[in-house]
């Protein structure tokens, strides 16, 4: 048996004419930016995630990037964020001239470490950027009494977490804003790049997608130094579609996730913690072993692909040597990156797929 990391297949087959008809729509106004459909996603994004204002823009990335020069900051500014997470939440931060201070994990979690954050608090931080990583939310009180405390803002990143609840309440309504990617392979993927920002505060709506649109609030009418980051109609069409079923699909990923915490029972592998009173969507089933990289090759040999959030941690990679931080700085952000390995996880796997990776995890011995 052969058994992908994701698949988009099932997804698509049962999603196939309205696709085709959210194609059709937008072909048929001839209008691809700043349209109908970009209004009506943001709209129906915004009421789901419970917040007030949702601005579509280009991806992820710009989401926080746009999100933190809407609040003012950069050059002199420091922004927390986690040591454990993909290198666009730092880059964000780098791309508008602040420096990034890195914050270890809850290894329990992955997630960053509320009890850690206070101590790397300086007279130059700004802001907090949380990561609800691989689909589990933070712990959103106590980071946000912490922001409340020093008076920092907080961007939620919650690229791989639509739909994920912290004590009934969906991430990116905690903090000033939420930034969200649309790649693909999110929970709520685009057929191409795509991101947005959500918020309960009508000026950072505001200021987000006038940068997105150049700097502009009206054609040929700057008032910042922008980007050029914006949803398309046509991915918004599409976004608005999948977003009808995101809730279901999201069950789905919850049950997998379920089977694969309770049969797995090989010894040598650490599972994922769901911590209570969060809804963990799934976005990634990430388990740990000391023996990762024999793990991955036996069951690449047995047709099933794995991948691994992620291989080199950020204060290790080329160009963040400036952070000139050294190795065994950030000892949870090497010790996940070097023992992570994450399983096969996509809306529509079989149950007969999903006992083929348990069965072979279980009797993997090494």
């Amino acid at each position: 048996m052969n058994i992908p990391f994701v698949s988009f297949v099932p997804m698509e087959n049962e999603l196939k004419e309205d696709l085709k008809s959210a194609f059709e729509r937008v072909i048929k106004r001839s209008w691809y930016i700043a349209g109908e459909e970009d209004k009506k996603f943001e709209e129906n994004y915004a009421k789901y995630c419970g917040a007030k204002y949702c601005v579509g823009v280009g991806n992820g990335l710009d989401a926080i990037m746009l999100s933190l020069k809407a609040l003012g900051l950069g050059e002199g500014d420091e922004i927390i964020v986690p040591s454990n997470t993909y290198i666009a939440t730092v880059l964000a931060v780098t791309y508008i001239g602040a420096t990034p201070v890195l914050v270890e994990p809850d290894i329990q979690t992955y997630n960053i470490d509320p009890e850690k954050i206070e101590n790397a608090i300086t007279d130059k931080t700004k802001a907090i950027v949380p990561v609800h990583l691989y689909g589990q939310p933070c712990e959103m009180d106590q980071i946000m009494d912490i922001a409340k405390k020093h008076k920092l803002y907080v961007v939620e990143d919650c690229a791989q977490a639509h739909g994920a609840t912290y004590k009934g309440k969906k991430v990116g309504t905690f903090g000033d804003a939420g930034a969200f990617s649309f790649y693909p392979g999110k929970n709520l993927g685009a057929l191409g790049d795509g991101g947005a920002i959500i918020t309960n505060n009508l000026d950072i709506a505001n200021k987000v997608r006038a940068l997105g649109n150049y700097g502009s609030d009206y054609k040929y009418h700057h008032i910042y130094k922008g980007n050029n980051s914006r949803l398309d109609e046509l991915q918004a069409a599409f976004l608005t579609e999948k977003l009808k079923h995101l809730d279901r699909m999201n069950n789905e990923r919850i049950r997998i996730a379920a089977r694969y915490s309770s049969e797995i029972v090989n010894e040598k592998i650490i599972l994922p913690e769901k911590v209570k009173d969060r809804v963990h969507v799934w976005h990634i089933y990430a388990i740990r072993t000391k023996d990762r990289d024999s793990l991955e090759k036996y069951l690449r040999e047995n047709g099933i692909t794995t991948n691994k959030h992620y291989p080199i941690p950020i204060h290790m990679q080329k160009c963040y040597e400036d952070l000139e931080i050294k190795k065994g700085k950030l000892p949870l952000a090497e010790e996940i990156s070097s023992t992570e390995l994450s399983l096969p996880m996509y809306y529509g796997m079989t149950d007969d797929e999903i006992d083929y990776v348990i069965d072979k995890i279980n009797n993997w011995k090494n």
